[in-house]
């Protein structure tokens, strides 16, 4: 039986009762709470999840846009030992569906808005379910075994249950779906510990405090959201909610709220940046701090951008996966508290960033230990992890399938890489991507982060597409930055504003890119790349399309 001495998430709650009761924690919209308000929401709808009969170890799934009510939902769940499991709003019906038949929720929350699966759902379609509650709508409902929101918030009848923490089996809090760029989304299941373990991470490296005013722009459905909305919760911040990020509204929100913190991925740094720059006057944002940047690194184009946007913030970029419940590694990119002199990044020495065999992405956050399974005639291998970060398994599978035995109880992240003599992890890329090209291993990460150096370079795939002499050729897609453009080989070229093939051949040398690796073809990619709800890139579908013949010949440079 779990005890006091285990880890829960709701035992923030506490100090947000105590030491923020007046201060405001949640803003959505004209909504605000106070510290004590929003307590009071979670443990009232606790109190009514016990009455309408969830019990611990149930598994209750949310598709919602961002909100104060989606945070209390989280929380309310595992406070009554549920085990919530978030489903990604922009999914397909069938992706839906085929997550909760994995997942089996006896009970589904969802908001009122429109557009997406959840607004089209019939629960009968889903056999596990008893009830569909909508979170924000005060409307009755009339499906058979349905129970709306103003239903399920009457308050229990006769006397009122005290109720205090309780854990699901093993401590699991959350099924978190992993974007699966290729196959079916499997879920893995976070425990309590992983989720504080996580959460105090962030504190420590990047530095939330009370103080803070997060913006959130990533989803709560994935779990670079929930951390950091954990982490949040766990130092006493005030929460900004925006439903989905767009650009616009997320920079009038850190104007009008006075933001000091968020976190991005690559397309949400390159979007703040370009919105920015449509302005007859770009802006400065001074009062943002603390930047946390995931989902993939940065390119130097992005940093330098960033810091002009953002002169005061210190920007961090962090390397992770779901199943590590975020972050397993972290690393200034720019701190401006420091002397320029003695910054890392992308200004002072391009080498600190990436080099031939692998892109630095920092080292372990505290608590976290991570290895390299070295391969053989190699210093790159595998990179293992384990530690209270580490998820408990996934849903539905037995430890076996994600432990490999080979490795006494580590877990196997599925990328290759490297750790210098100071503790840094060099990322070379994911070996299920590996391409084989004259018999040597070629990572696309490691190139990629090679020609994003190129000023004129906004985006770069690199794929590997077979071929009979050298079993896999290397090809480097490339959307090339505004101002820049494509010179055919017999044009005039001025190397300041124009691209080719055998200019960028030139630069990969002038890299020290090994031969190699340096991309044999060089195709100009007029449209967007395809990705992932998650911001992740489906480099099979980008390998797909080069090896019709159509796009092939006629691209090619």
């Amino acid at each position: 039986m779990a005890t006091y001495s285990h880890a829960h998430i709701c035992q923030c709650l506490g100090r947000l009762a105590t030491a923020r009761r007046h201060s405001t924690v949640t803003i959505n919209g004209d909504r605000r709470k106070t510290g004590m308000q929003f307590v009071e929401g979670v443990v009232g709808l606790a109190r009514r999840l016990v009455h309408l009969g969830v019990k611990p170890g149930d598994v209750v799934s949310i598709s919602a846009l961002n909100s104060d009510l989606f945070l209390e939902w989280l929380l309310a769940i595992t406070y009554v030992g549920g085990i919530a499991a978030p489903l990604n709003y922009r999914w397909s019906l069938e992706e839906a569906k085929s997550a909760m038949e994995v997942a089996r929720p006896v009970l589904l929350v969802t908001d009122s808005s429109r557009g997406f699966w959840h607004s089209n759902f019939q629960i009968d379609s889903v056999p596990s379910l008893q009830w569909h509650v909508l979170m924000d709508m005060p409307v009755q409902g009339n499906d058979k075994g349905t129970v709306f929101a103003t239903e399920l918030l009457k308050e229990p009848t006769g006397r009122s249950v005290t109720l205090d923490y309780v854990w699901a089996p093993e401590g699991a809090a959350v099924i978190c779906f992993t974007s699966g760029t290729t196959g079916r989304p499997k879920g893995a299941t976070i425990s309590h510990s992983a989720l504080v373990v996580q959460s105090l991470a962030k504190i420590a490296t990047v530095g939330y405090d009370e103080d803070d005013v997060y913006l959130h722009t990533a989803p709560l459905c994935h779990i670079g959201g929930i951390s950091s909305a954990m982490a949040m919760l766990m130092a006493g911040g005030c929460h900004v909610m925006q439903p989905k990020f767009d650009a616009n509204s997320a920079i009038e929100a850190i104007r009008e709220h006075n933001v000091t913190s968020l976190i991005t991925v690559p397309t949400m740094m390159a979007d703040l940046i370009s919105f920015n720059r449509t302005k007859k006057t770009s802006e400065t944002f001074e009062s943002v701090k603390k930047i946390l940047n995931g989902g993939g690194g940065l390119s130097v184009e992005l940093i330098r951008e960033a810091t002009k946007i953002f002169p005061r913030a210190t920007l961090l970029s962090a390397y992770g996966m779901t199943e590590a419940c975020s972050s397993l590694t972290f690393m200034t990119l720019y701190d401006p508290t420091k002397d320029s002199r003695c910054l890392q990044p992308h200004d002072v020495k391009q080498s600190n960033l990436s080099r031939d065999g692998g892109v630095c992405v920092g080292k372990p956050a505290p608590h976290i230990e991570l290895r390299v399974s070295a391969e053989e005639s190699s210093c790159a291998g595998r990179i293992l992890m384990r530690g209270p970060h580490a998820m408990l398994g996934y849903w539905g599978q037995s430890p076996s399938k994600h432990l490999d035995p080979v490795h006494e109880g580590w877990l196997d992240t599925g990328d290759i890489g490297q750790i210098d003599d100071h503790g840094n992890l060099w990322l070379a890329g994911r070996a299920k991507d590996r391409i084989k090209s004259g018999g040597e291993n070629v990572y696309p990460e490691e190139v990629e982060a090679v020609l994003s150096q190129h000023p004129g370079i906004s985006r770069t795939v690199v794929v590997g597409v077979p071929d009979s002499r050298l079993t896999e050729m290397v090809i480097a897609c490339v959307q090339p930055n505004n101002g820049w453009r494509w010179a055919d080989f017999g044009s005039n070229k001025d190397q300041m504003q124009c691209l080719s093939s055998e200019i960028l051949k030139h630069f990969c040398k002038e890299k020290n890119l090994t031969g190699f690796k340096i991309p044999k073809r060089f195709i100009l990619w007029r449209n967007t790349f395809p990705m992932t709800t998650t911001g992740k890139l489906k480099r099979d579908l980008v390998r797909a399309e080069i090896m019709s013949e159509t796009q092939f010949l006629s691209s090619k440079l």
